[in-house]
C-alpha cells in the first residue's frame, strides 16, 4: 500500500480523534444557578464551580451537598423548577422578582427556601450527571471503534509491507539471473571476440603471403622485361627474323593465355567437384549407417512386439470363451398377431447383463409351477471373458478376437470355433452376411492376415499362405475345395512334426483377400445343409477352415509357421425339439452331430484333468473333429470358442446346456502355446 494511502487514513482518524473531542467539548453540561442573595439582588447568577469541574474533567459528578439559601425576611413565596439553562443563556436579572420569574421559584419574603424545591434541583443535577456520563460513555464506545479500525489498517499496512518485501526479493532474484546471463552472455562476446581476432590474424597472415607472391611475381616480371630489353636490342640485326618470330610469339601468347584462362577454370569446376563428391558420400554413408540402425531398430521392436503380444495373450488364457446373443428375427414372431410388442416380450427369454463396465456376466431367469401351485423363480448366473449382447457388432466381436489372428503371423497356432444349439447365429458369426457391415470372422481374420503380412515386409518378412476348407459329416472328411463329388475319396488325419494335415484334399494357395472370399462362396455352395423344425437351413455337418502361414526373415534368418483354424460347428440340438426323429437320414445326423459335440465335451474334460491331476489319456480319437483339432486343443495353439445363444424363451433348456458347456470349457487349462520357429541359417 502506498505511503500516501496511509498518511491518508492516519490523517483521517487524526481528523475523527479531534471531532470526538470537540464534539465532547462542546457538550451542553448543566449549571446550579446560585442562592439568590438577600442584600444584593442586583448580583448575576454565577455558575457552580463543582458543574464546571465536571464538564471539564469528564470523570463523573463530585460529591453532592444540600445548599443553603440566605435568610429572607420578606413573605415566603412558592418558586418552581425549570429546565437548567446554559450559562449563556442566563441574562443578569435587574431585581429579585425577576431573578424569581426567571428559575421559576416563588419564595416568601420571610422563609428559606422550601424542601420540594431543593429536591427538584437534586433530581435535576442527578440527571445532568447520568446525562454526561452516557455522552463520556458513547464517546469511549466511539473511541474504541476508531482504535479498531486503525488497527485493522495497521495490519493491512503491513500485508501489504510484506507483500512489497517480497516482490522486492523476486525482483532482486531475477537481477541476479540477469546479471548471470549477462556474464554468460560477456564470456560468450569474449569468446566470439577471440575467435573473430584468430580469424583476422589468419587473413592477414594470407594477404601478407599474397603480397610475397605478388613480389616475386614483380621480381619475375622485372626479370623477364630486362630479357625483353636485351632481346630486343639482339633483334634489331634480324629483323625480318625477328618480326616473324615476333608475330608467331603474339599468337602463341595470346593461345597460352585462352588455355592458362580454361586451365584456371577446369581446375575450379575440378575442385568444386571434388568438394561435392566428397560431401555426397559422407551424406551416404551417414544415410546407410541410419538406414541400418533404423532397420535394426525395427526388427527388435517387431521381436519385442511379438513378445509382449504373446505375453498378454498367455495372461487372458490359451483358451478363452466369449458369449454371443443374437436379436430377436422377425421369423421368431407369429405372422397373425396385432400386439407386436406384447408378441415381442413373450417371445423373448429374461435374460440381463448385469456387467456393464467389463461385459463379462450373463445372467438367466425363469418362473415356472411347483407340484404345490407355488411359482417357483429360479436364476443361473455365468461369466466369461466376454458378453455380447443382442446389439453388438461383427467389427466389436472381431475387435477381440483379432489379438488372436495376429498371433498366427507370429508363430503361432490359433483355433477359432463357434459353437451353440441350431439357429443360434453361428455360421452368421463365422461368415457373415453379404454388407460389409455383417462380414464374419473368418473374412475379417483373413484380411488382418494379409495386411499384417504387408506391413512386416518393411522389416524382412516374407510370407507365404496356403489354405484348406474340410467338412465333417456323419463322422466323414469332405473336400470343400475339391472338384469331384463327395465321400469318393477317403481322407485321414495324420500328425506328425510339422504339424496337422489331412490326406488327398486340395490346398490352395492365397494370394489376397478377394482370392479367400471367392474360395469361400465355392465352398459354402457345396456344404451340406438341411432343413429341421428349429432352423429352416440347419448346418448339418462341421466345417473347418485352416489358413497355414510360413515367414522367413532373410536380415535375421529367423522363420516361423502358424496355422489358423476357424470352425463352424453344426448346431446342437435335441431330437424331440429338431423333429429329427421321424427321418432316419436326419436322426443319423443328429446323432452324429451330437456324438462329435460330446467328445469334445469329453476332451475338454479330459484337458481339465490332467491339468489338476497330472497324467491323463484325452480321447481325441472318438471323434473326427476332435482328432482334427488335437493340436489346437493340446497346448500348443490359443484356443478361443464363441458360444452363441437364441434370445428365445423356448429354446432357454438349450442355451443352459450351452453355457454350461461353455462353462466347464473356460474352466479348462491347456497349458502355454508354443511358437513354431527355426533359424534358416
Amino acid at each position: 500500500m502506498p505511503a500516501s494511502f496511509a498518511n491518508s487514513h492516519l490523517s483521517s482518524s487524526t481528523n475523527l480523534k479531534r471531532k470526538a473531542y470537540n464534539d465532547d467539548d462542546n457538550i451542553d453540561h448543566p449549571r446550579k444557578l446560585p442562592a439568590i442573595a438577600e442584600h444584593n439582588a442586583s448580583r448575576p447568577l454565577q455558575q457552580n464551580r463543582s458543574a464546571i469541574n465536571v464538564s471539564k474533567l469528564g470523570v463523573g459528578p463530585p460529591p453532592l451537598t444540600k445548599p443553603r439559601g440566605p435568610a429572607i425576611t420578606t413573605a415566603r413565596t412558592t418558586r418552581a423548577t425549570s429546565a437548567p439553562l446554559k450559562p449563556s443563556a442566563v441574562p443578569r436579572p435587574a431585581s429579585r422578582v425577576a431573578l424569581a420569574s426567571r428559575t421559576g421559584v416563588a419564595r416568601t419574603t420571610s422563609g428559606p427556601l422550601a424542601p420540594t424545591v431543593i429536591s427538584t434541583q437534586f433530581q435535576t443535577l442527578q440527571s445532568q450527571v447520568a446525562s454526561i456520563e452516557h455522552a463520556r460513555a458513547a464517546d469511549v464506545a466511539r473511541l474504541a471503534a476508531d482504535m479498531d479500525s486503525e488497527r485493522s489498517k495497521v495490519a493491512e499496512l503491513q500485508a501489504n509491507h510484506l507483500a512489497m518485501s517480497r516482490e522486492l526479493a523476486t525482483a532482486r532474484t531475477q537481477e541476479l539471473s540477469q546479471r548471470r546471463d549477462l556474464v554468460n552472455a560477456s564470456d560468450e562476446l569474449d569468446a566470439l571476440r577471440k575467435k573473430h581476432a584468430r580469424e583476422v590474424m589468419d587473413i592477414e597472415m594470407d594477404l601478407k603471403k599474397r603480397d610475397r607472391e605478388i613480389r616475386e611475381l614483380n621480381e619475375d616480371l622485372r626479370i623477364v622485361r630486362g630479357d625483353l630489353e636485351r632481346e630486343r636490342d639482339a633483334g634489331t640485326l634480324l629483323k625480318a627474323t625477328v618480326a616473324q618470330q615476333s608475330t608467331a610469339q603474339i599468337t602463341l601468347q595470346a593461345q597460352n593465355s585462352a588455355l592458362q584462362a580454361q586451365i584456371g577454370a577446369l581446375q575450379s569446376s575440378c575442385d568444386f567437384s571434388a568438394d561435392t563428391v566428397t560431401k555426397l558420400r559422407l551424406d551416404l554413408e551417414m544415410a546407410q549407417k541410419r538406414v541400418e540402425v533404423l532397420e535394426q531398430d525395427a526388427r527388435e521392436a517387431e521381436m519385442v512386439r511379438r513378445r509382449l503380444h504373446n505375453m498378454v495373450q498367455e495372461l487372458k488364457g490359451n483358451i478363452r470363451v466369449f458369449c454371443r446373443v443374437r436379436p430377436l428375427l422377425p421369423s421368431d414372431l407369429p405372422t397373425n398377431i396385432d400386439d407386436v410388442e406384447r408378441a415381442r416380450a413373450e417371445a423373448l427369454a429374461n435374460v440381463v447383463y448385469p456387467d456393464q463396465r467389463d461385459h463379462r456376466e450373463i445372467v438367466l431367469s425363469a418362473s415356472s409351477e411347483s407340484a404345490t401351485g407355488q411359482e417357483r423363480k429360479e436364476t443361473w448366473s455365468f461369466g466369461f471373458d466376454k458378453v455380447f449382447e443382442p446389439h453388438s457388432t461383427q467389427a466389436e466381436v472381431f475387435e477381440e478376437i483379432s489379438q488372436l489372428a495376429q498371433s498366427c503371423t507370429d508363430g503361432y497356432n490359433v483355433c477359432i470355433f463357434a459353437y451353440g444349439q441350431t439357429g443360434s447365429g453361428k455360421s452368421f458369426t463365422m461368415e457373415g452376411g453379404s454388407a460389409s457391415s455383417t462380414v464374419g470372422m473368418i473374412p475379417r481374420a483373413v484380411d488382418q492376415v494379409f495386411q499384417a503380412t504387408e506391413d512386416l515386409k518393411s522389416k524382412g518378412w516374407e510370407y507365404t499362405l496356403e489354405g484348406q476348407f474340410l467338412e465333417i459329416y456323419n463322422e466323414t472328411i469332405n473336400d470343400l475345395l475339391g472338384n469331384g463329388e463327395f465321400d469318393k475319396k477317403k481322407h485321414e488325419i495324420k500328425h506328425d512334426k510339422s504339424g496337422t494335415r489331412v490326406t488327398d484334399v486340395v490346398v490352395q494357395a492365397l494370394h489376397s483377400p478377394a482370392h479367400v472370399r471367392a474360395l469361400l462362396a465355392r465352398a459354402n455352395s457345396r456344404r451340406t445343409v438341411a432343413a429341421t423344425l428349429m432352423n429352416e437351413r440347419s448346418s448339418r455337418s462341421h466345417s473347418v477352415f485352416t489358413l497355414r502361414i510360413r515367414g522367413t526373415n532373410a536380415l535375421t534368418g529367423e522363420a516361423c509357421s502358424g496355422a489358423l483354424n476357424l470352425v463352424d460347428l453344426a448346431g446342437s440340438e435335441r431330437l424331440n425339439a429338431s423333429g429329427a426323429g421321424s427321418d432316419k437320414e436326419r436322426l443319423k445326423e443328429t446323432q452324429s452331430i451330437n456324438k462329435s459335440l460330446s467328445a469334445l465335451g469329453d476332451v475338454i474334460a479330459a484337458l481339465g484333468e490332467k491339468s489338476e491331476k497330472g497324467d491323463k489319456h484325452i480321447p481325441y480319437r472318438n471323434s473326427k473333429l476332435t482328432y482334427l483339432l488335437q493340436n489346437s486343443l493340446s497346448g500348443n495353439s490359443k484356443t478361443l470358442m464363441v458360444l452363441n445363444l437364441s434370445p428365445l424363451a423356448a429354446h432357454l433348456n438349450e442355451s443352459l446346456c450351452s453355457l454350461r458347456f461353455a462353462t466347464k470349457v473356460n474352466n479348462t487349462t491347456i497349458g502355454t502355446a508354443k511358437k513354431q520357429t527355426k533359424s534358416t541359417s
